[in-house]
């Protein structure tokens, strides 16, 4: 979604979302519906038996507020529980309903995530609801989501069935969907590697307490060419980063070095997926680009760059098969195949808390790893280009879940030391 959301009409705005969705393997061909309620009161719809996998804007239903349907489809079957949640939620502009595996997991095992399984994600998703059990496109089903909705909650499992949620516009409410199946997810392998454990509200309160903090803003900026380049790829890697699911909406912080320990980095409250050149930050002398206000982690950015002139870029994230191993505490041996082993050698875990600006912890700073994982809260990549440094976040990620996967098979083994120093040789 775009900032200028207002000005994107609604078929839009949801063919953007379903295709995100659908190309993420969050939702089936048939499965999932997503709308959006306008000012006038119309709804605006996905249609019922279209492919998500090519559905067009001219497919997308209006439902007028006097119940007239305007469009070449029917509505989705599920628009009884869509009308519902508007009718008891004034406050909610748009819905999502979809059946990700994670959350299906869940719902048929009868249990909600426990999103305090990450820092963000409590206040991003909010307290999650549950509904019992009704006919898909009854108005029983309507009558029981709008009881939870009613409740206060965005976010609802459905027993057997999947998920909704709502938002104050469809970017929102996507925020909340992504991160609570990524929370899902992480549960969900961690449990196959170890036992996964959760954050306190405390804890999660002092991350956002000591997270606040405002680098003072520059007078003037420039733009020089080599500074426009480095934006531009940054941009390019993050959407990229989101769409193998290594980086979501709410959260992921890309930087680059600029020049001397200048750097661009990412901001903080714009949607991941939808970040433009003039969105990224400059950090030049300490002092941030005007009216902008950069990632809440810049500083260790800015501290990593100080520390280790052969870093050249950074990548901060979330991704799902590295946090199983940083929700459960569990050491992510990479020494599985040798072209992990090269690239990233030993993963250090540190511990949350570790990387609080009142720590300045030097195990994330001072002599950086190419990968460090800090417990229930992200993993940080290091490396000289960045395109380098993102194939050392896949190579990673793909790591974690062979290892992940493979737990079921059996016990790891390992490349051994010997085939370890060989590799050294060659390699390093």
């Amino acid at each position: 979604m775009s900032k200028n959301i207002k000005l994107i009409h609604p078929r839009n705005q949801i063919i953007e979302i379903i295709d995100r969705i659908y190309k993420r393997g969050m939702t089936t061909t048939s499965g999932g519906n997503i709308s959006i309620i306008d000012a006038q009161g119309d709804m605006w719809v996905t249609p019922s038996a279209v492919d998500k996998g090519s559905l067009r804007p001219s497919d997308i239903i209006c439902v007028k507020k006097d119940g007239t349907i305007i469009g070449k489809h029917k509505p989705s079957s599920e628009f009884p529980f869509h009308k519902a949640i508007y009718e008891a939620r004034p406050d909610i502009k748009s819905v999502i309903h979809a059946h990700p595996p994670a959350l299906v997991s869940f719902s048929i095992v009868r249990q909600i995530p426990n999103t305090n399984i990450i820092s963000q994600a409590k206040h991003i998703c909010g307290p999650i609801g549950y509904a019992k059990y009704r006919l898909p496109g009854s108005d029983d089903l309507g009558e029981v989501i709008a009881d939870e909705f009613k409740k206060g909650y965005k976010a609802i499992i459905m027993e057997n069935h999947g998920t909704v949620l709502g938002g104050s516009n469809l970017t929102d409410a996507f925020e909340r969907f992504e991160a609570l199946e990524f929370c899902a997810r992480t549960i969900l392998y961690g449990a196959q590697i170890g036992t996964p454990k959760y954050l306190t509200d405390a804890q999660i309160d002092e991350f956002e307490a000591q997270a606040i903090g405002v680098l003072p803003e520059m007078e003037m900026t420039d733009y020089p060419a080599d500074e426009v380049e480095k934006r531009s790829e940054i941009c390019k890697i993050v959407k990229r980063s989101c769409e193998q699911g290594l980086m979501i909406s709410s959260y992921g912080t890309v930087s680059m070095r600029w020049k001397e320990n200048d750097f661009l980095i990412t901001p903080t409250g714009i949607n991941r997926w939808d970040l433009e050149l003039d969105d990224v930050v400059q950090i030049k002398d300490g002092k941030r680009e005007a009216g902008k206000n950069p990632s809440r982690a810049a500083w260790i950015h800015q501290e990593i760059y100080n520390r280790n002139p052969d870093v050249n870029s950074i990548i901060m994230t979330q991704s799902p098969y590295l946090m199983a191993f940083g929700v459960t505490n569990s050491y992510l041996n990479v020494r599985t195949i040798p072209e992990s082993w090269i690239f990233l050698q030993d993963i250090n875990t540190v511990k949350y808390g570790d990387h609080f600006r009142k720590n300045k912890n030097s195990k994330i700073v001072e002599n950086c790893a190419t990968a460090l994982i800090i417990e229930n809260d992200s993993v940080i990549i290091t490396g000289d280009k960045l395109l380098q440094t993102f194939d050392y976040l896949e190579v990673a990620e793909f790591s974690a879940k062979s290892i992940v996967l493979g737990n079921s098979l059996g016990e790891l083994v390992p490349i051994n030391d010997e085939q370890v120093e060989d590799l050294r040789k060659k390699f390093l």
